[in-house]
């Protein structure tokens, strides 16, 4: 289906071109028409016309001026200008305004035949390109759920590699450093604190899913996860890294308002809370807090700087200083978490008027902190007598900047730590594998053998070897093994089956097999050829 508007003071020109059109084109045509130029920017905003044949002279507004006022409530119409004039500038104008063709009166079927086609082909391929694009913009749609949720459970669950947690943002179009968690929990109804009949309540959420998204979305430019059991963990990014009164009493009107529409839309209750803002990677921390504060009150809505859950500092300790830090270690940022550590250490000794005794505490505090979260990531073994040299140590220390060096030694040593295990997990087990096999060659070694001696599942024990050799333990083996062998055989006082057991065969024929599956050449081969 086609709509063509056709536009001229003249009623015999409608007629032919209407005639033409129905006698030359099989195609459905919804076909409008209109004399004046004014009457014509009226039919244009109604008829919305996929082709429109432009007359230039009409009464009143002309009809360049009223393709200019169509384009702005039309702008894919395709326009084809008739006129009776020859008219250079007229031309000229109607090209600048991405007209497809200039007809001159008197025309002729061919002509108009001619130029519909052309016409009809422009239509057709700009439906297709708007096809396509909606084509893409429902696969987007479809598949943004997942990203959103992959980004919120990797932020949750302390994702060890940066990388994948850059590479959801960039598909989302996150662009802000900071953000907060808001945690929206459902219930049949609410007593106290509490959210009594969970469990039906997140069944209905998850069915309503798609729903509750659109609302949330309405009240918030967020990234949601998915449900869980009856809470549903919701990212709002940030682009500074603390929150104004003002924004924060906005922010908690806007959540008050969406819990009631939420009850409203599914006939259950929702209370919601809302952690601080912290650094991207500090989202576990910031979820943490907006579900402690929903259990330290009894408020539809609670935002964790109202309730204070947890601790409350002096008014002048540095709690971005410390989230900064550890924001940093968590993230196996070394340059940041120096950066951090030596800022948090300047306001203790510039600023705290702390004794050198609080100070050394704190330290301490904060190496056993940072190193609980290296060991929290796995990879190392922890020794209970491994840091009985620490307190001896900073007590020790009578000097604030030699206190200062040993605290970011240690703070740079735990996030090196991570580093170790998020880059290279296990990263010592070939090395030992390989150091044992160069050893034991000789001796009867088996895949099952090594995964059981470095504690690994030999599936896994095969695919980090492979990763790190680039060939598998069997070929490792079996080269080692024949490389010993081209050189014992090349001692005449040798025998084969000296030989054969020295390089860990127990069956000579099954020697000389793998032999020549390697070389070419049978041992006896082999070692002829070394006498020439």
């Amino acid at each position: 289906m086609y709509r063509v508007m056709l536009a001229d003071d003249e009623g015999i020109v409608i007629d032919s071109l209407k005639f033409i059109l129905e006698k030359n084109f099989n195609e459905n045509f919804e076909i409008e028409s209109a004399k004046t130029g004014r009457s014509v920017i009226e039919l244009a905003e109604t008829f919305r016309p996929d082709i429109a044949f432009m007359d230039i002279q009409m009464p009143g507004i002309n009809g360049i001026d009223a393709m200019r006022e169509i384009r702005k409530t039309n702008p894919k119409t395709v326009f084809i200008v008739l006129s009776a004039y020859d008219k250079f500038d007229y031309a000229k104008e109607a090209i600048n305004l991405g007209v497809l063709e200039y007809v001159n009166k008197p025309f002729d079927k061919d002509m108009i035949r001619g130029v519909m086609t052309k016409a009809m082909a422009e239509v057709d391929k700009e439906r297709q390109l708007r096809k396509e694009e909606l084509d893409v913009k429902e696969r987007f749609e479809t598949i943004t759920p997942i990203i959103e949720n992959g980004l919120i459970q990797d932020l949750l669950s302390h994702e060890y590699f940066q990388e994948n947690i850059d590479t959801y943002m960039s598909l989302l179009g996150i662009t802000e450093k900071f953000g907060y968690m808001m945690a929206i929990v459902s219930g049949k109804e609410q007593v106290g604190n509490y959210m009594k009949g969970a469990v039906p309540a997140s069944i209905k959420t998850q069915e309503n899913f798609t729903e509750i998204r659109l609302i949330i979305e309405d009240y918030f430019k967020c990234v949601i996860g998915s449900v869980m059991g009856n809470k549903l963990p919701v990212l709002v990014p940030y682009d500074k890294d603390e929150l104004p009164y003002s924004s924060r009493s906005e922010i908690v009107e806007q959540a008050r308002e969406m819990s009631h529409k939420l009850d409203d839309r599914l006939g259950i209750s929702f209370r919601i809370g809302i952690g601080s803002v912290r650094p991207i990677r500090g989202m576990a921390d910031s979820y943490s807090e907006a579900l402690a504060c929903l259990v330290n009150s009894t408020e539809r809505v609670a935002h964790s700087d109202d309730v204070r859950a947890g601790c409350e500092y002096e008014d002048d300790y540095p709690t971005n200083y410390e989230k900064d830090l550890f924001a940093a270690v968590q993230a196996g940022d070394i340059r940041t978490a120096e950066v951090e550590a030596t800022r948090f250490f300047d306001w203790m000794k510039n600023s705290s008027g702390g004794s050198l005794s609080d100070i050394r505490l704190k330290v301490l505090e904060f190496v056993l902190r940072a190193e609980q979260v290296a060991y929290g990531k796995g990879g190392h073994v922890y020794r209970f007598k491994g840091r009985s040299d620490y307190l001896p140590e900073i007590c020790a220390i009578e000097s604030l900047d030699q206190l200062g060096l040993w605290f970011i030694k240690h703070i740079e040593a735990a996030v090196s730590m991570i580093n170790s295990v998020n880059t290279d997990p296990r990263s010592d087990v070939v090395a030992k594998a390989k150091e044992y096999i160069d050893t034991h060659y000789s001796q009867d070694l088996s895949l099952e053998g090594m995964s059981r001696q470095t504690d690994i599942s030999p599936y896994y024990f095969s695919k980090l070897f492979k990763n790190k050799t680039g060939v598998t333990f069997i070929d490792y083996l079996t080269n080692l093994r024949i490389d010993r062998a081209k050189e014992l055989l090349a001692d005449p006082s040798r025998s084969m089956k000296e030989i054969c057991s020295e390089v860990g065969y127990s069956d000579p024929n099954y020697f000389s097999r793998i032999f020549k599956k390697v070389t070419g050449q049978t041992p006896t081969e082999y070692k002829d050829g070394l006498k020439l």
